[in-house]
């Protein structure tokens, strides 16, 4: 069946950086699209970054443009979100997710404080 594990996730200081991972096993993963996605305690869950099946293509959220990164392993069936000075406001569970399969993992959680 459909695995999606996240990885990465911990306390950080503003400014700070993390790297998230996702290890996908199951499915064909180069086959498939996926995405990150976060939910902040209180608000809906919303989509962060985007990325084509070869990588190709990525999109990010106005929020995290220009400070995190998605990229991915094929190799190794690894999705990854490489997040760079974070503020408080990026404190949420953060979730990969294959939108073909509507499969979710199980997240991982974020915290920006000092």
């Amino acid at each position: 069946q459909v695995q999606l594990v996240e990885s990465g996730g911990g306390l950080v200081q503003p400014g700070g950086s993390l790297r998230l991972s996702c290890a996908a096993s199951g499915f064909t993963f180069s086959a498939y699209a996926m995405r990150w996605y976060r939910q902040a305690p209180g608000k809906d869950r919303a989509m962060v970054a985007s990325i084509t099946r070869t990588g190709g293509i990525t999109n990010y959220a106005d929020s995290v443009k220009g400070r995190f990164t998605i990229s991915r392993d094929n190799a190794k069936d690894n999705v990854f979100l490489q997040m760079n000075s974070l503020k408080v406001e990026d404190t949420a569970v953060y979730y990969c997710y294959v939108p073909a399969l509507e499969q979710w993992g199980q997240g991982t959680q974020v915290t920006v404080s000092s």
